[in-house]
């Protein structure tokens, strides 16, 4: 599996409430973020790495230059005004590849992510498998509506009453996906909802898989939780 980590958003919540690292070294459990998603991707099979972050993350930059990892490492610096343009600007590198991508706050149990790594392996007839959870944490949460054998029918902005699951920021997608994201940077789309909707618009078939529980960084508070949540 390639892999691929949105790590250029500025992180201004975290600054605003006094946490002086750039997101992606916030630590949890003294584990910087992005060195815990690197670990977990080496531990399930990547075949390469590829990062995005702003042109402002020098910290970061001089961070990920004192890597040695066993697999090929792109690094992307490029300051972007959306999650979506980050993907974009890191499709150039993932090169149409089965890639699993996520953002660098994404927190999830590593042996979870293993099972729903080995279960995108085996799915076939599919053109990608979502991370979704029933766990709400999020502010502005994106609510995933499935039918009876979990295939995605729609992404919605608030629960019809009918949504189990809301996005958890895990998308591995195959070739075909990156069609789509062109053609919503062609056509002004903007955000990662938007482009989530676009491809089922576009016809692609995507299965959820549901995490016990996913947690984002937005606030300083969320730091704690996270830890504890992975205490468990």
């Amino acid at each position: 599996m390639h892999y691929a980590i949105i790590a250029a958003g500025e992180g201004s919540r975290l600054q605003q409430e006094g946490v002086r690292e750039p997101k992606p070294l916030v630590k949890l459990n003294g584990e910087a973020m992005i060195d815990r998603l690197v670990r977990i991707f080496l531990e399930n099979n990547a075949l390469s790495i590829s990062i995005i972050v702003n042109r402002e993350m020098r910290e970061v930059q001089e961070h990920i230059a004192k890597w040695e990892l066993p697999v090929p490492l792109h690094l992307i610096v490029k300051s972007t005004p959306s999650s979506m343009h980050s993907f974009h600007a890191l499709s150039d590198v993932i090169e149409g590849q089965p890639f699993c991508l996520t953002t660098v706050d994404t927190i999830f149990m590593p042996e979870e992510f293993g099972r729903f790594i080995r279960f995108v392996a085996e799915t076939e007839n599919y053109d990608g498998v979502m991370g979704v959870t029933s766990f709400v944490d999020d502010e502005k949460p994106l609510w995933v509506k499935t039918n009876g054998n979990d295939e995605i029918t729609a992404f919605l902005d608030n629960n019809d009453g009918d949504c189990c699951y809301v996005s958890g920021g895990i998308y591995c997608l195959g070739g075909k996906a990156l069609d789509t994201l062109n053609a919503c940077m062609e056509n002004g789309v903007s955000r990662m909802r938007n482009y989530q909707r676009a491809l089922l618009e576009d016809g692609n078939k995507l299965k959820a898989w549901n995490f016990c529980k996913i947690m984002d960084i937005d606030h300083a508070a969320d730091i704690k939780k996270a830890e504890q949540f992975l205490q468990l």
